[in-house]
Formats: C-alpha cells, sequence, structure tokens
C-alpha cells in the first residue's frame, strides 16, 4: 500500500521557497549549460545516517535532489563535536556549490566557516544566523506537529497517563514537549503527560539504551502512549512499547515500520523537502540567504499514516486531528512552543 500522509510537504513548500522548484527538469538542462558539475556537501548530526529519523529525512531530501538535478553529493559523518567545523570547512575549501550541517548544533560552526567562505552557499537546519547573507537558516514550528500527535495520545490512551521522552535538554526539544503536552490537555485536561530526557549532552540524542529506561520507568508509571523527539536514543522508546505491548509515537521521519503495530504515528518533520527546496533553488542560481519557517501552514510538519499504522487510528480520532489542524493554520488555535520550566 501506498504510504500516505496528513500535512504532507507536496508542491506548495517547494513553490513557497521559489517557483523554479517547481520545474526540476529544466534545472538539469540549466546546470548542463554551465560546463561544471554542481556539488553539495551534506555534515551529519548526531546519530548520522540511518537514524531512521532526522538525519535520514535529511539525506532522503539531499539524495532525491542530487537524482533530479543530476548534481554530486558528498556526505561527512562527524565524530567529536571539533569535526563538524572541520566537516564543513573540507567540503567549503574543496569548491562545494551548497555545503548543509543537520542540526542546531552546527549553528557555532557554520558562523565560523560561513564567514570565510563568503562565495559558498550554507545551510543550516534547526538554527538561525542573522545577517549571515551566504546561510540559509531553516527552521520548524515542531510545536504544531506536536500537538496533533498529542490528541492522538490522549484519544488513544485507556490509562489516562501518556509519556514524553526528549533526546537533549535543550530549547529545540521542549518544543515538542510543550506542543505534545498541549494537545494532549486540549482534548483530555485531566490527563497525565509523563516527561523524561536522555541528557543534557549531544549523545543525549544516541543512547537508545538510556531511551528504553526512560519509557519503561514511565510504562512502569501507567503510560500507555509516549511519544519521543530523542533521534537514536528513540529507537530505544520505540523498543520498549513493543516489548510491553503500549504504543509509541515516532518523530521526524515515517517510523511507523520501525515497529509494525506498536507506534501509533510519527510526528513527520519535512526536512527532506525543505533542504530539496533549498538545493533546486541554488542549482538555479537562485539561492537566499536568511530565515525559512515551516510549520502546519506550509506543510513543513505533520503526521504519518500508512500501512503499518492505520488500524490503529479510528476515524473520530482522524477527523478531530484534521478539523484542530485547520483551527491551528486558521490561527484560532496557537500552539505554545515554550515549557514554562527553567
Amino acid at each position: 500500500m501506498r504510504t500516505r500522509a496528513v500535512a504532507t510537504v507536496g508542491s506548495g513548500i517547494l513553490c513557497l521557497l521559489s517557483l523554479a522548484a517547481c520545474g526540476g527538469g529544466e534545472r538539469s538542462g540549466e546546470k548542463a549549460e554551465t560546463g561544471r558539475e554542481f556539488r553539495v556537501g551534506l555534515v551529519f548530526d548526531i546519530g548520522g545516517k540511518g537514524d531512521k529519523s532526522f538525519n535520514d529525512s535529511a539525506w532522503e531530501g539531499t539524495a532525491r535532489a542530487a537524482r533530479d538535478f543530476q548534481i554530486q553529493v558528498t556526505d561527512f559523518e562527524p565524530g567529536q563535536g571539533a569535526d563538524r567545523e572541520v566537516g564543513l570547512r573540507k567540503l567549503a575549501a574543496r569548491g562545494y556549490d551548497v555545503v548543509i550541517g543537520v542540526g542546531f548544533l552546527f549553528t557555532d560552526a557554520i558562523r565560523t566557516v560561513a564567514g570565510d567562505f563568503p562565495d559558498v552557499s550554507f545551510v543550516l537546519v534547526d538554527g538561525h544566523l542573522d545577517g549571515v547573507a551566504n546561510v540559509a537558516s531553516l527552521v520548524f514550528r515542531e510545536h504544531e506537529g506536536s500537538f496533533l500527535v498529542g490528541v492522538l495520545a490522549a484519544m488513544k490512551s485507556t490509562t489516562g497517563t501518556v509519556g514524553f521522552v526528549g533526546g537533549m535538554d535543550v530549547p529545540l526539544i521542549h518544543k515538542f514537549e510543550a506542543g505534545y503536552k498541549a494537545g494532549v490537555g486540549h482534548v483530555r485536561p485531566d490527563a497525565t503527560v509523563l516527561v523524561g530526557y536522555a541528557g543534557v549532552r549531544p549523545e543525549a540524542f544516541s543512547d537508545p539504551v538510556r531511551g528504553k529506561e526512560i519509557a519503561l520507568s514511565q510504562i512502569g508509571q501507567g503510560a500507555d502512549v509516549i511519544f519521543h523527539a530523542a533521534g537514536v536514543t528513540g529507537l530505544g522508546v520505540i523498543e520498549a512499547a513493543r516489548e510491553r505491548g503500549k504504543l509509541a509515537i515516532g518523530v521526524d521521519s515515517n517510523q511507523n515500520g520501525v515497529a509494525p503495530g506498536a507506534v501509533l504515528t510519527s510526528m513527520i518533520k519535512h526536512v527532506d523537502n525543505a533542504l530539496y527546496a533549498v538545493i533546486a533553488d541554488a542549482v538555479a542560481g537562485e539561492f537566499r540567504g536568511g530565515l525559512v519557517e515551516f510549520g502546519l501552514a506550509e506543510d513543513g510538519v505533520g503526521f504519518s499514516i500508512d500501512e503499518h499504522n492505520e488500524m490503529l487510528l479510528t476515524g473520530e480520532m482522524r477527523e478531530r486531528t484534521t478539523a484542530l489542524r485547520d483551527s491551528i493554520v486558521a490561527g484560532e488555535i496557537v500552539v505554545p512552543f515554550e515549557t514554562g520550566r527553567r
């Protein structure tokens, strides 16, 4: 069965960034006329390629652009923190046209390297750099998509207790937590939301053992649906749900197939389509630095429905989330992005 998704990105988000982004075939011709191969470099975040989440979404968008526009793509997987700047600098020094840092942890490194290579176009995912003309900052309203999966969690829970497992305890992940709690509370004010984080260092995104420990603890306290925003760490959350007969909610990529029947849905964050659009603009010579934001209105976030989870979502659940999505887009509901805790 073909995968379907609520609030998935189609041509709209591509056209939002550039009208030219809606016509890939012509771009290849324009690129060929330059007589030089266009090159894109991608430096992964913690967890790397194969995380079935954030990094894989970034890779999918970049790889799709490589196929459609006949360009060269090179990826780099950093080890320690300093390797982020090393990877960016190597690609820029070798004359890559676009260099991408996948994740907010690249903010300082891109600020430094972009200043040294003003003729290279840089892309920062999940971070924002003001006043740097050759950097496009891509950010998402994760709290809006998290609100919708919070609604689903509250409607699906039989215990009235649900969980949230974050990776690194930072403001970006707090947006997922805040939106999720708001969604749960919107339909079930008496519900309990248990919250746990894997740590305060970047490694908190790559520790599935810790993710499983937190999830098992929440299950022991009555949680029967647990949403993770934790990268590779979240794979441990999904495994705990599968083992104990509970439900997990995936993040970033469609993780429904990681444990079919044990994943209620996934909060999709369309890093893939956002990167595809920026690369398409760059290939056409229309790269623009600055901030670009994606939420429900831009189809930049949403949740997934496919053959692995459609039996878990009732018609009432789908109708309710669709109506609430429309209310958020219309501005009738403003989803909080801060947790209120210090």
